[in-house]
């Protein structure tokens, strides 16, 4: 790799070797190896979903098949949330340990407990925050990066409903670490923008779902394509526990049992995974629930990895070279 051809140094891409500061981060049906495996070879840092594995030793596979596709670092997402019958998470990161990942990325519940299994393994730990309050928590407990998810984002935005505009260099003021922006981030205007507000590197869910080597139905891509920025809603608000999902017949039917003061209990079956795993595996948008964020009306395309990564830095790299550098009124001297 040459100078010229990493373009963008940051403290994200010197901390965890990674070519460009650009991040798939985990999403659940979606992080398999061929997507994970594709980010890689474009230079960005994809991530394993772990609990998209139904054990732990199918993890162990999936690590192994996508080192079989790519010989550049990835990482692999363990998200560990309450449960009624959780799963094996000590299992899970053991299993990341035993398969030689160096990258971890945490989100959901503090990961105190897992630090003690990655860490002694020289495994480098990125967790998800929804706040600054959150983030400052993590560094103090010993991550390496934190990716800061705005309001803009998919799945989970917390309640506190502020947008990376304001959330991003909130954090950039209080923090010493690395840190990843993540929501409505999916082209090279948003990359530029995240650098701007103090970011170290970008993290894409929805716009990396509609790749060619996305591993989920060609309908959902089309759809997310021709979908704008208003075709998403927030469910789960009277739970607190709000999630940012595609608009559709079900996430309709959930947010009006929750404004007519229906629980949990009653959207249950609607909201099951095993209905949003039907989404991506037969094409049906209206099967189930499933997230996607409000950067769908910037999504316009199907380009492979490769195609999008490269597409996005050079952008980047004439938007500041060119656009942002022409707007002065006494150009910078070169």
């Amino acid at each position: 790799m040459t100078e010229r051809e990493q373009m963008f140094k940051t403290r994200f891409t010197e901390t965890f070797g990674i070519e460009h500061p650009i991040v798939q981060g985990g999403m659940q049906w979606v992080g398999r190896a061929e997507l994970v495996a594709a980010v890689a070879n474009a230079g960005a840092l994809g991530c394993i979903t772990a609990l998209t594995q139904p054990t732990p030793e199918d993890l162990v596979k999936e690590i192994e098949r996508c080192r079989e596709l790519t010989d550049k670092p990835f990482g692999v997402n363990l998200t560990i949330l309450p449960s009624i019958t959780p799963p094996p998470y000590a299992e899970y990161a053991q299993a990341i340990v035993e398969g030689g990942v160096k990258i971890v990325e945490t989100a959901g519940n503090n990961p105190t407990e897992f630090l003690k299994i990655f860490k002694p393994a020289g495994v480098k730990v990125i967790h998800k925050a929804t706040t600054v309050r959150h983030a400052l928590k993590a560094e103090s407990i010993g991550v390496d990066a934190v990716s800061v998810d705005g309001l803009d984002c998919a799945g989970h935005p917390g309640e506190d409903d502020v947008t990376n505009l304001v959330l991003i260099p909130a954090a950039a003021d209080k923090m010493s670490i690395p840190i990843i922006a993540s929501g409505g981030i999916g082209d090279a205007r948003g990359l530029v923008a995240a650098l701007a507000l103090g970011a170290d590197a970008v993290n894409m869910g929805t716009r990396f779902m509609c790749t060619v080597e996305s591993p989920i139905h060609d309908n959902i891509k089309q759809h997310i394509v021709q979908a704008d920025e208003r075709q998403t809603q927030h469910i789960f608000r009277s739970f607190r526990n709000t999630a940012r999902v595609a608009r559709n017949a079900i996430s309709e039917q959930v947010v009006e049992i929750e404004k007519n003061g229906g629980q949990f209990e009653d959207v249950k079956d609607l909201v099951s995974g095993a209905r949003g795993k039907t989404v991506y595996e037969k094409g049906d948008p209206d099967a189930g629930i499933w997230t996607a964020g409000l950067v769908q009306g910037l999504i316009h395309d199907v380009p492979t990895c490769q195609e999008l990564v490269e597409r996005m830095i050079t952008e980047a790299e004439a938007i500041i070279t060119e656009r942002l550098s022409g707007l002065l009124a006494t150009p910078v001297a070169g």
